[in-house]
């Protein structure tokens, strides 16, 4: 007995009357979805993902994709979706694996959240005539400054300051591992970060050595796999990150599939050619803020002190108390991880199921800081979803000091978001290893449209300061006052602490 197939995600169709039959669609599609027979090319529509590949290169646009060609009929409770995992798992017996951040058609925050501009009496300000600052420093802030008088009667700085991150722009990329990504695509973003003044993250899968010239731009992720971690590899990092959870998938760890190690990811890693690279859900060392705060101060002293070290934790219903307690363990900074980050693969249940979202954790775990007295002790990244410069000024007028972007810097490389990043497939050389298709991501044009992108947000994040009478970035930082709800429940409202739109 068989259950038959499934209706088709995409129609792929070709215009032959504006075909010019170059054949750079078979060329450019990695899932075999055009093939030549004769001198037809025909099309195989049910491998199509929607990645756009043929689309972009067709020169004559000649290819079309409908979305939904055939659907089931239509129920308010047996969605396609519920229909189609069913049948999945009734063929496979496993787990349904998954791409990117959280795919359900449920409310963002952000699109509810609106800015505030200053008029008449409190005019605003022109960044193009006015100095904006938008330095961000990253790390522990002292409580305050203690000064002392030389012999020389000049005066000096008495407190020792911890060591911060300097940014340009509150805009740090967030960490996706060679691995999971290619080399090109990490030289792409660290090119791009150098050039404008900001991070990026290594993610769990070691530092590639042709990563080495940019190291003073980048943050070392030690996960629970901890693979690729060593001692050069702590002391090349800018800053040091531990992974404890993260936004689309909290509470299990990571899994890199195996046709994804390649020897040069196996030499990263410190793992065998061809093995899948298994993190487990736990820090094996770690059950307790105790523990936590072991691993911290050892990492520092490893380090000599020198640098900041953040922990990262997907947002959950407690994420206020948990980032409290790490406020306490010696950490510099905590990154919250909401559930629309992005992954490349997760199970889907988890992707789509578990977290809460990134803005609702902001303000709550800001507001928790500041009732406890020890805001000034960490500074908080927000992730999971940052689409825009809109996205980023919200976020850190709900509480973040700055945030880490992951799908919005893909997305500028030239992903598509098909969610397939697991299969090793990628028609735009980016989570892929395969040498062919790798060979498709060009590290200098991608750098510089990463840094056009942090630029074009940078602009206008000092365009909607100037509006809000604002000439500072941190004026800004956790001013919810700025900030008004616009179709949100009581509820929310008050858990954001902003009031709806007309008060």
């Amino acid at each position: 007995m068989t259950l038959g197939s499934v209706p088709p995600k995409f129609k792929v169709t070709i215009d032959r009357d504006e075909c010019m039959d170059c054949g750079r669609c078979i060329e450019n599609c990695s899932y075999g979805v055009y093939r030549r027979e004769g001198d037809r090319i025909l099309i195989e529509s049910r491998k199509c993902t929607a990645c756009l590949r043929c689309v972009s290169m067709c020169p004559r646009d000649a290819i079309t994709l409908t979305e939904k060609p055939v659907d089931y009929r239509s129920h308010p409770l047996w969605t396609r979706e519920a229909r189609e995992d069913i049948i999945n798992q009734a063929r496979s017996g496993k787990i349904i694996l998954s791409g990117m951040g959280n795919a359900r058609d449920l409310p963002v925050i952000y699109d509810r959240l609106l800015l505030d501009a200053c008029q008449v009496t409190n005019p605003s300000i022109d960044p193009l005539r006015e100095p904006m600052e938008l330095r961000t420093y990253i790390g522990k802030k002292p409580s305050k400054l203690k000064f002392r008088k030389t012999e020389s009667g000049d005066v000096e700085l008495d407190t020792k300051l911890a060591p911060n991150l300097k940014l340009d722009t509150p805009i740090m990329i967030g960490h996706m591992s060679f691995g999971a990504i290619s080399l090109n695509s990490q030289l792409s973003m660290a090119k791009a970060v150098a050039e404008t003044g900001t991070f990026m993250g290594t993610g769990e899968g070691g530092l590639h050595k042709e990563l080495y010239p940019y190291q003073d731009h980048m943050i070392v992720q030690v996960a629970s796999g901890r693979f690729g971690v060593n001692i050069d590899y702590l002391e090349r990092g800018a800053a040091i990150e531990i992974k404890i959870g993260q936004g689309a998938k909290p509470g299990i760890g990571g899994h890199l599939p195996g046709e994804k190690v390649n020897e040069e990811v196996s030499k990263t890693r410190m793992i065998p050619l061809g093995s899948d690279a298994i993190s487990p859900a736990p820090h094996h060392d770690i059950y307790s803020i105790e523990d936590l705060v072991q691993l911290i101060r050892s990492l520092k002293e490893a380090t000599e002190w020198k640098k900041p070290v953040f922990v990262k934790i997907a947002a959950v219903h407690n994420v206020a108390p948990i980032a409290a307690g790490i406020a306490r363990s010696s950490a510099d900074a905590v990154v919250i991880d909401g559930f629309r980050g992005g992954t490349g693969a997760a199970p889907k249940v988890f992707r789509d199921h578990v977290g809460i979202p990134i803005e609702a954790a902001i303000a709550s775990v800001d507001q928790k800081l500041r009732d406890q007295g020890v805001r000034n002790e960490i500074s908080i990244i927000a992730s999971g979803g940052i689409r825009s410069s809109a996205d980023l000024a919200k976020s850190i007028a709900l509480g973040a000091d700055a945030v880490y972007v992951g799908t919005a810097a893909l997305v500028a490389l030239g992903c598509r978001v098909c969610g397939n990043c697991y299969r090793n497939l990628c028609p735009w050389g980016i989570a892929t290893q395969r040498p062919d298709l790798v060979s498709r991501l060009d590290p200098e044009a991608g750098a510089a449209q990463v840094s056009n992108l942090i630029h074009g947000w940078t602009l206008e994040l000092s365009e909607l300061m100037g509006a809000a009478g604002i000439n500072s970035i941190e004026s800004l930082r956790g001013n919810r006052d700025r900030l008004r709800g616009y179709m949100l429940d009581e509820g929310m409202l008050k858990i954001l602490d902003v009031l709806p739109a007309g008060a």
